[in-house]
């Protein structure tokens, strides 16, 4: 049991914790619909028209869809990609899974800085140099191998004799995958889906690197340029910022449920 000390502390850890987060979002959306450039706050004449004109000036209608873009292709490619390689791994144990495990952890050790300038330049040597396609297939290869981590993982942790009576009613692997597998980690399949598209979706630093079309860069990228040419109107920047910010914080309430009960639990039932 917990006691009534500790239960008022972690209340307390949780609300510091709370209100360094919510503060500084709080102060941006007040500076967001502030008249005045300095985002100063005037809570009497709030100025929703600034998010109205960021929108317009930043040309955000155009990167937003190529923010969208890039990032449901990306995770419906790791989707389909990465659920099948981690129940090869883990469950199939194909030949040499050991090694391509390791293969794909140092994917996830090597850190972006030190492969970005070899990726520079062998996209810049194919037809895909400097557009979007070669940015997809960056976030594809980054992102697949912290998937396949997370779904090994997540099949490790499927109790072996659900596995073994579906194999003794005769399902082969692929039928185990799709009746068994699949049920049993949808929720897990789901907090990797919107993993990827929030680390898809906020990317700056890969995307200002391979691409060199203005009018096809991502939002982030976008907001960026909007922030170099609006340097003195605060309120204008903090709205484009929520504006960019809006559709992960969306995502995030629409499949919190789901997001939390992959984390926590592995996502399985029974």
């Amino acid at each position: 049991m917990i006691g009534r000390g500790e239960r008022t502390f972690n209340y307390a850890v949780l609300l510091i914790f709370s209100l360094i987060v919510l503060v500084p979002a709080a102060v941006l959306v007040v500076a967001a619909l502030s008249p005045y450039t300095s985002g100063q706050a005037d809570l009497r004449n709030l100025t929703w028209s600034n998010f109205s004109t960021a929108w317009t000036a930043a040309q955000f209608p155009r990167h937003l869809m190529t923010s969208i873009t890039i990032s449901v292709v990306v995770v419906v490619v790791v989707l389909v990609v990465t659920p099948l390689a981690g129940y090869a791994l883990s469950i199939m144990q194909i030949p040499g899974h050991q090694a391509l495990f390791v293969l794909f952890l140092a994917g996830i050790m090597i850190p972006l800085e030190g492969i970005i300038v070899p990726m520079y330049f062998t996209m810049r040597s194919t037809p895909l140099g400097g557009t979007i396609g070669a940015l997809i297939i960056a976030h594809i290869g980054l992102n697949i191998s912290f998937g396949v981590f997370w779904m090994r993982a997540t099949y490790r942790a499927i109790p072996r004799a659900l596995l073994e009576s579906a194999q003794l009613d005769g399902a082969g692997p692929f039928r185990i995958f799709t009746r068994v597998a699949v049920p049993l980690t949808s929720p897990a399949m789901v907090t990797l889906g919107i993993l990827t598209f929030m680390w898809t979706w906020n990317d700056y630093f890969l995307a200002f690197v391979l691409i060199s079309d203005p009018d096809r860069l991502p939002i982030t990228v976008a907001l960026g340029e909007f922030a170099n040419k609006y340097t003195n109107s605060y309120n204008l920047m903090s709205a484009a910022a929520l504006l960019v910010a809006l559709p992960i914080v969306v995502l995030y309430v629409f499949f919190q449920r789901h997001f939390i009960d992959g984390i926590l639990s592995g996502a399985l039932k029974g």
